[in-house]
């Protein structure tokens, strides 16, 4: 029998899912509100499309989720993502482990899953958002299914809900109102969260005045308490921080900071320098107190922006003689480099935030991706509660779920 499909969402999952269900054979119609397919796609990346990573795993992934997207990644990997992408035309390449198209844009991403979405006779209905699904009961063990835009009504025997979430720019229309409609179909939604993002610090925080990028540590303490620690290029701007250090730490702090929790970031500028290192630096820097200012001082060991920001802090003037600071002071200014604590406030909320956490139970998801007591219907990508770090985690999760519903859903 031809399965006649619905996919509620046009991004990466849902064209996924039209793709592999078309080849089987299937009857395609893929719903998009937007006004074209893979917006979100085309912005993954800074527009070149990370589009899985070589060292995957289930460690990855939001701890509710690792036991299940173990199995699932042992059904759908990255060399299948690979192979399909070359099946697209996309020669893929690894930077360092992270793929991206050789071409280096996302667009070429899109244009390709649009190219075989068209080759395949696959319908494509633009500006139209799905507002409900129907269930109708054929016997004890077959339903079909009217789904309801705010346009139409499309009759199918299978429906795939790739909605996405809350995550994305006001371009994307990310709205979240897959969670809705999975509530009417009886599914529990946990809570959700913006992750992958960056944060606003307390008002009261002194921050550097220009944007500054520089390497370093990051820890997140509640209390003594430390909840995540990461390395790498952080991004601090004049209310607050972000870089992909704090956006893969994000998933774990932000719900705290959600509940009012006081987080405290401390900052380590330099990682790299182990305690005795830090000691023989700071040594060779005391031998320049002379009549130098505290601002040349510091000239030449950090980031000027930083030295500012720091000197502010202390509540000292950039102007000071060394020679007039004692020896105590500086090494208080020292240790300000190796723990530099910044009250934070809030994030910056889903428009800045790369995807969602929390979403559709996975004790509602079956292996097959269909949902409980819906044998017809499935929930895929950023919808289901999985949410991976920064690297091309999360569009893996798209294509292995989106690909494994558009399979099933076909037979």
């Amino acid at each position: 029998m031809k399965r006649k499909i619905v996919i509620a969402g046009g991004g990466a999952s849902g064209m996924c899912a039209a793709i592999y269900a078309a080849r089987n054979g299937a009857e395609v119609t893929l719903i998009e509100k937007n006004s074209q397919l893979g917006k979100k796609l085309s912005m993954t990346g800074n527009g070149r499309c990370n589009l899985s990573n070589m060292n995957m795993n289930e460690k990855m992934y939001n701890p509710a989720a690792e036991k299940r997207i173990k199995q699932w990644l042992s059904v759908y990997g990255v060399l299948d993502v690979i192979n399909f992408f070359k099946s697209l035309g996309i020669v893929v390449k690894s930077e360092d482990g992270y793929l991206y198209p050789m071409s280096g844009q996302a667009s070429t991403v899109v244009t390709a899953f649009e190219n075989e979405l068209k080759r395949l006779g696959v319908s494509v209905v633009y500006n139209e958002q799905v507002k409900s699904v129907k269930v109708h009961k054929e016997s004890d063990d077959a339903e079909c299914y009217t789904v309801t835009t705010n346009n139409n009504a499309y009759e199918c025997d299978r429906v795939i809900l790739s909605t996405g979430a809350l995550a994305g720019a006001k371009s994307t229309m990310s709205t979240g109102d897959g969670y809705y409609i999975c509530k009417q179909l009886g599914l529990s939604v946990k809570d959700t969260f913006p992750a992958l993002v960056g944060f606003k610090c307390d008002e009261n925080e002194i921050m550097p005045e220009g944007g500054v990028r520089c390497t370093a540590e990051i820890s997140f303490h509640l209390g003594n308490e430390v909840i995540a620690s990461e390395y790498g290029e952080l991004q601090f701007v004049k209310d607050g921080i972000s870089g992909i250090p704090v956006m893969q730490a994000s998933s774990k702090v932000v719900r705290f900071l959600s509940e009012g929790k006081p987080i405290v970031a401390a900052v380590n500028f330099f990682p790299d320098h182990d305690e005795g290192d830090f000691l023989s630096l700071e040594k060779e820097m005391l031998r320049l107190r002379d009549d130098r200012s505290l601002k040349e001082f510091l000239n030449g060991f950090y980031n000027s922006n930083i030295n500012d920001m720091i000197i502010r802090r202390m509540k000292m003037s950039s102007s000071m003689k060394m020679k007039n600071i004692s020896e105590s002071m500086v090494l208080s200014i020292f240790d300000y480099y190796r723990n530099c604590k910044i009250r934070l406030k809030e994030s910056y909320g889903y428009q800045q935030a790369q995807v969602t956490s929390g979403g559709v139970s996975l004790g509602d998801i079956r292996d097959d991706m269909t949902v409980k007591d819906h044998n017809g219907i499935f929930v895929t990508g950023e919808l289901a509660d999985v949410d991976g770090r920064c690297g091309g985690y999360n569009l893996q999760w798209a294509f292995t779920s989106g690909s494994i519903a558009g399979t099933v859903a076909s037979l």
